[in-house]
């Protein structure tokens, strides 16, 4: 096989082992990172990373690795790791990447405590690197087995994000550029609080009819904050915005639906994320309650996940009071073009 190029992806969990596997399945020279090493020695181990994509092979031509001098060579670095772990593992390349490097962020999330969009945290960190976002509906039990799939590759350096497009896009993966990376992270951060909602409506025994308000006015709300901070109002009905939702708050392989379905049966917010693993929507419920409070953006939804994840709040009191505010019309701030 001749190979397009080489591609690392930092971060061993289900998303980057899945990206490491398309990646290599269509024609790249492939590494895959992890900081830990019992991470890493159980794929060798198994052929397989057994926890979180149990049953998809993981080729044998991947280069595993815990040395980030071994990951920082290749032209396309993809960021798939947690959103706290963004910096810090940025900073561990900061001195060895070459300059122009493609950088892309596959995580979905806000910076705890300063609220910035990753690609934001990227370019602080590298800033010789040319980064990119990746988002869209993705799930990586699905990616990983070859289901077909389609994401955004979004950026303001067009050129960059139509590379990282020409690496990874092939015939079950198709992959538009878009410029609005405003639009496109804050969809894919935001659209986990959402999730975490959809989850706790269905914990405590809500119908589709909930579902699908919940969902409707939660991405009108996304829609608001975006265009207030300068994102294409457009956006949002794409795959960033209303595909990642409908994915997110829909299917079981979402571990914010899960952990929202656990709050709704009784278990406290910390006890749920405990269970599930890593909860995005969780953290990013505070930093998207905050960010809206300080741009002067109305986010009820938002809110009252926040209330029920960090002050103890009811769940069933949370929905009575959207439920109750203020009579509106529909079309007051209305987002779609």
């Amino acid at each position: 096989m001749e190979l397009k190029s080489s591609i690392s992806v930092l971060g061993a969990g289900g998303w980057g082992t899945a990206l490491a596997i398309m990646a290599r399945k269509y024609g790249n020279n492939v590494t895959l990172w992890s900081p830990f090493k019992e991470e890493i020695n159980g794929i060798l181990r198994f052929g397989e990373n057994r926890k979180l994509l149990p049953g998809v092979p993981v080729p044998p031509e991947i280069c595993l690795t815990t040395d980030p001098q071994e990951a920082a060579q290749a032209e396309l670095i993809i960021f798939a790791v947690p959103s706290f772990a963004v910096a810090s593992t940025a900073k561990l390349i900061a001195d060895i990447i070459k300059p122009g490097t493609l950088v892309a962020n596959a995580g979905k999330g806000l910076e705890t405590g300063t609220h910035r969009r990753f690609t934001e945290v990227l370019a602080e960190l590298l800033p010789t690197a040319r980064v990119v976002a990746l988002s869209g509906p993705s799930h990586a039990e699905e990616v990983s087995r070859d289901i077909p799939t389609t994401i955004i590759s979004a950026s303001k350096d067009v050129e960059a994000a139509e590379r990282v497009q020409e690496l990874l896009m092939n015939p079950n993966f198709r992959i538009y550029v878009n410029t609005d990376v405003v639009g496109v992270e804050l969809g894919g951060a935001l659209k986990n609080v959402i999730a975490l909602s959809a989850g706790i409506c269905d914990g405590l025994g809500m119908g589709d009819n909930t579902k699908a308000a919940l969902m409707t006015r939660g991405l009108a709300e996304i829609a608001r904050l975006g265009v207030k901070m300068g994102a294409r109002s457009a956006t949002f009905a794409g795959l960033s915005g209303m595909g990642d939702l409908i994915v997110t708050c829909g299917s079981l392989h979402s571990r914010n639906r899960r952990a929202g379905m656990l709050i709704g049966q009784g278990h406290s917010p910390e006890e749920a994320v405990r269970l599930v693993g890593t909860v995005e929507g969780y953290h990013a419920a505070l930093a998207g309650w905050e960010l809206a409070h300080a741009v002067g953006i109305e986010m009820p939804i938002i809110e009252q996940c926040r209330g029920v994840c960090y002050n103890g709040e009811s769940a069933r009191e949370a929905i009575s009071a959207l439920m109750q505010r203020p009579r509106r019309h529909e079309s007051e701030n209305q987002w779609v073009l």
